[in-house]
This record gives structure tokens, C-alpha cells and sequence, in this order.
């Protein structure tokens, strides 16, 4: 089964955060959108595109929730963190069973939703796709009410595609 595309309905979820609060879909909706992005902590893809969506959480700051949902344990999550300077909230989906990827419908990561008031799915990216993660910040800045800001370097090199 694919992953969630745009249009569908984005499934709620309660997951832990690194911290040990508890994250609700449904709670953080009421306040905007919401950004989750799927990883594995040792999928090189992923390793590439966070660092784009730190930037993306930097330009915008609290006015647009950005959540990394990890597929690994609490330590092999938190080295990811500090190895790659993530700095938005991380949640733990449960290595064992995986309830919230299979609820959206993961096959690769890194996946990154961008899901809409009502729960409707606004962007649905598999794998690094540089116009999608372009297209997370346009969202991201329009729900910031701000326009976008740059977030690729020049200096980058930033590929247009990478398959996760």
C-alpha cells in the first residue's frame, strides 16, 4: 500500500515526544497545519532532508508545527538529533509494530505530510524530491503569513530527486 496521498484524510494519532509529553495530531491541528516528516535515523536520505526542514522550522519558527516521527528508539533517535541539529519536536512511533507509518501507509522514508485543518493530506512527498521540500516551505510560509523564505543555498547542491 502507497503512502497517503494528497486530498486523503490524514488518520489521528497520539504519539510520545522525545521530551515525554504527549503529541496529538488533533490537538496541534487546531492551531494550523502540521508538517510530520517519517524517518529512520539510518536511512541516508533522510540524513540529506532534515536538514532542509530544520531550515524550514527556523525560517518560520512556532507559527508552523514541524514534527520528525522516528522509527527507532528513544537513544538511536536522540544521537540523530543531536548529529544532524534537529531542533523541532521529535516523536517516537514504536519500532516494533510501527502503528502510526502503517496508518499512513509508509513503504520508504523519509515521507513527509503536510496536513491541512479538517485532517485533509495538502502534500503527500516520498523519498527527497527538492520542488516538494520547495513546496513544504510555500505551505509553511503561508501558514505563517509570511512570504517564503530561501532555504536553499546557493552552495548546496541540493539534488532534485533522491529515491528513499
Amino acid at each position: 500500500m502507497p503512502a497517503l496521498m494528497a486530498g486523503k484524510k490524514a488518520p489521528d494519532f497520539i504519539l510520545p515526544t522525545m521530551a515525554g509529553a504527549k503529541f496529538s495530531l488533533a490537538d496541534a491541528l487546531q492551531h494550523g497545519p502540521v508538517i510530520a516528516a517519517f524517518f529512520k535515523v539510518s536511512c541516508p536520505v533522510c540524513q540529506y532532508a532534515f536538514p532542509y526542514l530544520e531550515r524550514i522550522h527556523k525560517a518560520y519558527g512556532n507559527k508552523v508545527a514541524i514534527v520528525g516521527i522516528s522509527q527507532n528508539s528513544k537513544p538511536d533517535t536522540s544521537a540523530f538529533i543531536r548529529e544532524y541539529g534537529v531542533t523541532f519536536p521529535v516523536l517516537l512511533d514504536d519500532p516494533g509494530k510501527y502503528p502510526v507509518s502503517n496508518a499512513y501507509g509508509l513503504t520508504n522514508v523519509p515521507t513527509v505530510f503536510v496536513i491541512a485543518e479538517g485532517s485533509r493530506i495538502e502534500l503527500s512527498s516520498v523519498g527527497w524530491s527538492r520542488q516538494d521540500i520547495d513546496q513544504v516551505n510555500v505551505l509553511a510560509a503561508q501558514a505563517a503569513g509570511s512570504a517564503p523564505r530561501p532555504i536553499f543555498h546557493p552552495d548546496d547542491w541540493a539534488a532534485e530527486f533522491r529515491p528513499g
